[in-house]
């Protein structure tokens, strides 16, 4: 939480060069204060196992922040019990006429195949107009980023040589955004995809910017200049062991899979993994709620709706 303190002491000015989070009394007396709405569209088919990496990082703040669980109705699910969904799980038609102060679009297992044939292509452009008009800043995660670059921006995917996964050094290349604020100057975050979104097209774009990029696995992060979009191309949400579940299916599938880069102990798979990413992913998690959602959203969620239609 921030700290409050008078705008005109000294160390007010100070701290804030140095990118640390002040609340002035003024401000402060002006605020009030309600929980965040935010909503998790899980693509992802082992949704329960992903919903549980989502609520960790949310949960690590103390801010109140109710969840709403969305499904897409258009694709049935096949890892995750019908019960699990029925229970916990609203569909979009539910929510169409609310807002939300902040969404969470999960990535999927799907690059495969081009977007407009994924089966729940029309239901996800609905929820991403949706999110233009009723979210205060929606954060779009792997397959959903490249999703959303391709629908709001014309930016095209890639087809990598071979599957990208490991964890990875990034570069931060605006130190200045708030969603890096507390982060060291590089930061090592998971991957796991075979396309890829190229920074090039993403800065060719006027209306973004790229925020962090990696030597060997690209374009990290990018997001709107309004701040209502954030494209995540990694998955800092992942736990310990994700990847090493991801590379043991592909070898009883068959596939021949590499270990993922820089994961194993001395790249060997027998090794259990060694964590780097899960400070900056905790840190991640509560920058973009504090800054992107808390401290701009408007009181009424009413008002999200107003202020996304006069932009």
């Amino acid at each position: 939480m921030p700290i409050k303190i008078p705008a005109d002491l000294p160390a007010c000015a100070a701290l804030e060069s140095e990118n640390i989070f002040v609340m002035t009394e003024d401000r402060a007396v002006q605020q009030d204060i309600r929980p965040l709405e935010i909503a998790i569209v899980n693509l992802m088919p082992t949704k329960i196992a992903t919903e549980t990496q989502m609520l960790r990082l949310l949960s690590n703040s103390p801010l109140q922040v109710n969840i709403t669980l969305l499904r897409t109705e258009a694709h049935e699910s096949k890892n995750t019990p019908t019960q699990h969904l029925e229970r916990f799980y609203k569909t979009f038609g539910e929510i169409r006429h609310g807002s939300f102060d902040g969404m969470i679009v999960t990535g999927a297992p799907v690059e495969h195949l081009p977007f407009e044939d994924v089966d729940y292509w029309q239901e996800l452009l609905e929820i991403m107009a949706f999110a233009q008009s009723r979210v205060y800043s929606t954060l779009y995660i792997c397959w959903a980023a490249q999703a959303a670059l391709y629908h709001f921006y014309g930016i095209p995917k890639y087809t990598l040589p071979a599957k990208l996964s490991g964890i990875f050094d990034h570069n931060i290349l605006q130190p200045g955004c708030r969603l890096f604020r507390g982060f060291d100057d590089t930061f090592t975050a998971p991957h796991s995809r075979h396309t890829e979104v190229r920074a090039q097209d993403v800065s060719n774009q006027p209306a973004l910017r790229v925020l962090a990029q990696s030597p060997e696995a690209g374009l990290a992060l990018a997001e709107s200049l309004d701040h209502s979009q954030v494209f995540m191309t990694g998955h800092l949400e992942y736990d310990r062991d994700t990847l090493d579940a991801e590379f043991r299916r592909d070898l009883e599938r068959g596939m021949n899979p590499q270990p993922p880069s820089h994961y194993y102990p001395d790249n060997d798979p027998t090794r259990p993994p060694h964590v780097s990413w899960r400070a900056h992913a905790h840190l991640f998690y509560c920058n973009w709620l504090n800054y992107y959602v808390y401290q701009e959203t408007p009181f009424s969620l009413t008002a999200i709706a107003r202020n996304r239609q006069g932009m």
